[in-house]
């Protein structure tokens, strides 16, 4: 099976066409080679796959004959992804906090004078 079909198949993708895109660009690696999207697999391979600035790692236990249903999911790959990865990204996501809510506008007088101060300190 390809491994466009077969990312799309286990749910990594919502389209087959973004899976097809994604390994184009070099975020699909197959035992840490960078493959193209007609790439066969096999089972027992190491698939790595970058997505929203998370790498993703995975086994390949079975090949599906169609795209699966969510539950079923995880009779055709072991996710091996390090737990590290996603607290990592929850710090980033608390890390950009602003003392303003995101599409609050245009900054008031007195933010724009306060940003002014600082920039001359």
């Amino acid at each position: 099976m390809r491994i466009d079909k077969y990312l799309w198949c286990i749910r990594y993708f919502k389209t087959r066409s973004i899976a097809t895109e994604a390994c184009k660009k070099g975020h699909i690696r197959i035992n840490s080679l960078v493959v193209k999207p007609s790439k066969e697999v096999y089972n027992s391979e190491k698939i790595s796959i970058r997505k929203n600035q998370i790498k993703y790692e995975i086994i390949v236990l079975d090949l599906p004959k169609s795209r699966v249903g969510a539950k079923l999911v995880d009779i055709y790959r072991k996710d091996i992804t390090l737990k590290d990865v996603f607290e990592h990204q929850d710090l980033l996501k608390y890390s950009k906090e602003y003392y303003r809510k995101k599409g609050a506008g245009r900054p008031t007088k007195k933010d724009r004078r306060d940003i002014d101060e600082y920039k001359d300190e």
